[in-house]
């Protein structure tokens, strides 16, 4: 997600003040600098709220509206470092991830009653590490990980790749297709009702700013290539 260019705007908006606004106070001042905000809610910072934005990006405004920050917040514990602002933005990844319809992915997994853990992942058919990922596709099956592709092309829905995705999703082995197409096979032109455009659009609304793009099923989203091992440790497939 780009990052907002708000700061000097706001930084005249205000006049010092020693009160503290209500979170509906500070949202209506938001948006009046057009800044499209979601929710104002408490923070773990004394005297802080922090302001959603757009579902995965978070700001820190005083109470008072004076001073904002953007960032992650991090908490400092026995266990290190912590990223709280990630660990919500995961929260509400998984629940937008968990209401897509697999019916509308490329899906390789193994039986059923094999499917130990599952991975959603943003591709491009032109991305040379995503298709060193599906490489491994079997390796990762036979460990019990499905795989659920979801399109990514990114050089944008004007591209010659998102064509190639939308003949892909379009044909009549989907998974061949792309398995092919992935190999370096053009494609055999189609069109039909795809979900590309909306699956590319999901991915920009996630936080996807490059491929591949792994989201776990707990919401967390991982950039680049991972080997089948490393992944099957990450979703506790192997210890």
């Amino acid at each position: 997600m780009k990052t907002l260019n708000i700061l000097l705007s706001f930084a005249l908006f205000w006049a010092s003040s020693a009160l503290a606004l209500t979170p509906e106070e500070i949202q209506k001042k938001l948006e009046a600098l057009k800044i499209p905000v979601e929710e104002v809610r408490g923070s773990q910072v004394p005297g802080m709220y922090e302001v959603v934005v757009n579902g995965s990006q978070s700001l820190f405004i005083t109470e008072d509206g004076t001073h904002l920050l953007t960032g992650d917040l991090f908490s400092i514990g026995d266990q290190g470092f912590v990223n709280e602002t990630e660990a919500r933005r995961s929260a509400w990844r998984k629940k937008i991830m968990d209401e897509q319809d697999p019916a509308k992915m490329v899906v390789f997994a193994p039986p059923k009653d094999k499917v130990k853990a599952t991975i959603s992942v943003f591709t491009d058919i032109d991305c040379g590490f995503c298709r060193k990922l599906h490489q491994d596709i079997h390796k990762l099956n036979d460990m019990g990980i499905a795989v659920r592709y979801l399109a990514y092309p990114r050089a944008g829905l004007k591209s010659h790749s998102y064509e190639k995705f939308v003949s892909a999703w379009c044909a009549d082995d989907p998974r061949e297709a792309l398995t092919e197409a992935k190999a370096g096979k053009e494609p055999k032109p189609r069109t039909c009702p795809n979900p590309v455009a909306s699956q590319y659009e999901l991915g920009e609304e996630v936080g996807v700013t490059g491929t591949p793009a792994i989201v776990f099923e707990d919401g967390t989203l991982e950039m680049g290539y991972r080997g089948a091992e490393f992944l099957a440790h990450e979703v506790g497939v192997l210890n």
